[in-house]
């Protein structure tokens, strides 16, 4: 009996023996095959990329994960106490794993039959969501709690909490307290109430069950459960557990997708940005990126623009539009609008889409022939039938007026206010194609195909934020300058303490102030009684040309203000003729209006160029 007792005890303790070298070695295989902690430690996770307007107003985010860090000392006490008691009351006490939390999350748990509790502390939370894949196996929760203990010896818990709050998930596409602040109820982290500091906490477990936007009664249902488990760990006192517990969840959802006014521009943006950092670094986020969008303007301007264009094109297939409105001073864009509606179609034909401007480019004609001396500003040249060689050898080229009349000899002034088509052939032709084209040359303007004196008719294609640009010259009193959309780009989102970018503008003398000068009280012309007269209803000095191409396929009105230069495309993507009759005038032009207006009250004088005696004395009374 002894014998067989000894060897049972013998047996027995080989075995157990054998189990611990088999344990061992797998604690060993684990271990070693264990992710490494060091990245935790100067951790800096995936963010978003804030994308402000030049009022600081947010346009939206560049990112795929939504999450907006905030270091510990910007999260206030009684957010950090809401999360800590709803998901590990002895965070501060245990060593990344609370044995006495899953004894009682255990039994609460068979108490109520389902899972109201969970065992994992907040920092194998941060094990699971950073370390390792989501998997449920043995092994995948042995290297969790060998994790969690290593993590504490390596981490200081306010460095655990840092990470906790800025990573998990909380619903609706957030991540981190602050994304979550912002989404529900439009505030920063650090304005949260009591209230809305429970409601956060309580999304850890279950951000799509416990969302107070899609699940409000459920939400109000674990809010009060956070509020009781701040309560029994001494948080908070009952008094104020149960008085927070009856108020309802105010909430203030903020519109996370990009507001349709401002995708265009956003696109813009988008790729402006990567020709300036480099892709690791945008990847990684947590950048601030002022742009020079007005969202005010451009919200009021495309809702503006479709209330327009749905009153002219009533019971009529809506056509599409282009808009760009640049700053003079520096040629910051302030309202981008590529398309009518950009979830239909994200092509961005402001920037994209070349079609000819027609009528719209003879100022640039006018302006060469006035830079080069070829003609002086009053000058009469004859509004009369015209025939030139065609493009094909034997054929004749014989350019008409849009109304099919003509008026005789016509100043320089009112051959541009009437847009008369045979006196702009005439200019070009006094002027000569060489010196059009040295002056598209200063202008940057870029043509596919042998130069013309179609040129004159504005026949080579161009986009409306090209054809835009071009006209900043004349309210700039001969300068160009080059279109941008970001203005500065900050290494932190909420630091402007360090500027990774500062957009410098370029610009570029291209015509003299005189000519300029000149130009201006021509364009005024048009707005005051030629082929753009709506746009006088703005009530502020206005120069601009209307634009009209060939069967009413495209309209044009680019205007411009002393502080803005705007540009208006109206047309179908496919040629589609417009209708008879719609001219920039007619359609272009009100939807000019439309934009501009709100702009009024910015109301300022065109440049004085010189005195009237000046003007008198150098404006000689010499006629062609």
């Amino acid at each position: 009996m002894k014998s067989l007792i000894k060897f049972i005890g013998l047996l027995f303790l080989t075995f157990s023996l054998f189990l611990g070298i088999i344990f061992f070695i797998f604690f060993l295989y684990l271990k070693l095959s264990l992710p490494s902690i060091s990245q935790l430690k100067n951790y800096r996770p995936e963010q978003t990329n804030v994308v402000v307007d030049i009022n600081g107003n947010t346009i939206g985010y560049i990112g795929e994960k939504r999450r907006i860090f905030v270091p510990l000392e910007k999260i206030p006490p009684h957010v950090i106490k809401a999360f800590i008691a709803a998901e590990d009351a002895n965070f501060y006490k245990h060593k990344g794993i609370d044995f006495f939390g899953v004894l009682r999350a255990l039994y609460k748990n068979i108490i109520h039959g389902k899972i109201v509790q969970g065992g994992s502390t907040i920092t194998q939370q941060v094990v699971r969501s950073l370390l390792l894949s989501p998997e449920r196996t043995l092994q995948r929760k042995i290297k969790e709690i060998i994790l969690a203990w290593q993590i504490e010896k390596y981490l200081t818990k306010d460095e655990i909490l840092t990470i906790y709050l800025n990573h998990t998930y909380l619903g609706e596409g957030a991540y981190g307290v602050e994304a979550a602040a912002l989404t529900y109820f439009n505030k920063h982290v650090w304005e949260l109430d009591l209230n809305e500091a429970a409601t956060l906490a309580g999304l850890p477990a279950a951000p799509s069950k416990y969302s107070p936007l899609s699940n409000p009664q459920l939400a109000i249902a674990r809010r009060n459960y956070v509020l009781k488990r701040m309560a029994e760990v001494g948080y908070i006192s009952w008094d104020v557990a149960k008085q927070v517990s009856s108020q309802p969840i105010i909430l203030n959802p903020k519109n996370v997708n990009i507001p349709i006014y401002a995708a265009y521009f956003l696109d813009a943006v988008k790729n402006e940005l990567y020709q300036i950092l480099p892709p690791k670094i945008i990847e990684q986020g947590g950048l601030k990126i002022q742009t020079t969008l007005d969202l005010e303007w451009a919200k009021r301007a495309y809702e503006n623009v479709i209330r327009t264009l749905n009153h002219i094109f009533a019971n009529r297939e809506p056509p599409e539009v282009a808009i760009v409105c640049l700053n003079n001073e520096d040629g910051g864009v302030r309202v981008l609008i590529g398309g009518r509606n950009y979830p239909q179609s994200s092509y961005n034909r402001a920037l994209l889409a070349k079609r000819q401007p027609g009528s719209a480019f003879k100022p640039f004609i006018w302006a060469t022939a006035l830079e080069e001396g070829v003609l002086l500003p009053t000058a009469v040249i004859p509004d009369q039938p015209i025939t030139l060689p065609g493009a094909n050898k034997g054929e004749d080229w014989s350019p008409g007026n849009y109304d099919g009349k003509y008026m005789g000899p016509v100043s320089l002034k009112d051959g541009l206010a009437y847009s008369r088509n045979t006196v702009s052939v005439r200019i070009a032709l006094l002027t000569g194609i060489g010196r059009i084209e040295k002056m598209l040359k200063k202008l940057g303007f870029n043509y596919n195909e042998p130069l013309n004196y179609s040129i004159a008719l504005g026949t080579y294609e161009v986009t409306p934020l090209e054809l835009t640009r071009l006209y900043t010259i004349f309210p700039n009193m001969g300068v160009l300058v080059k279109p941008y959309f970001i203005k500065r780009i900050y290494d932190k989102i909420y630091d402007s303490s360090k500027i990774l970018y500062q957009c410098s503008s370029e610009n570029k003398p291209v015509i003299s102030a005189y000519t300029a000068y000149i130009m201006n009280e021509f364009m005024q012309a048009v707005v005051q009684y030629g082929t753009g007269t709506c746009a006088k209803a703005l009530g502020v000095p206005v120069a601009g040309k209307t634009g009209t191409t060939q069967d009413y396929k495209d309209a044009w009105f680019i205007g411009y203000t002393p502080r803005y230069t705007c540009g208006v495309w109206v047309g179908y993507d496919k040629g589609k003729t417009l209708a008879k009759g719609e001219t920039g005038g007619r359609i272009a032009c009100p939807v000019w209006l439309s934009v501009m207006q709100g702009t009024a009250h910015e109301y300022q004088e065109f440049p004085i160029y010189m005195s009237p005696e000046e003007q008198s004395e150098l404006l000689s009374n010499a006629t062609f």
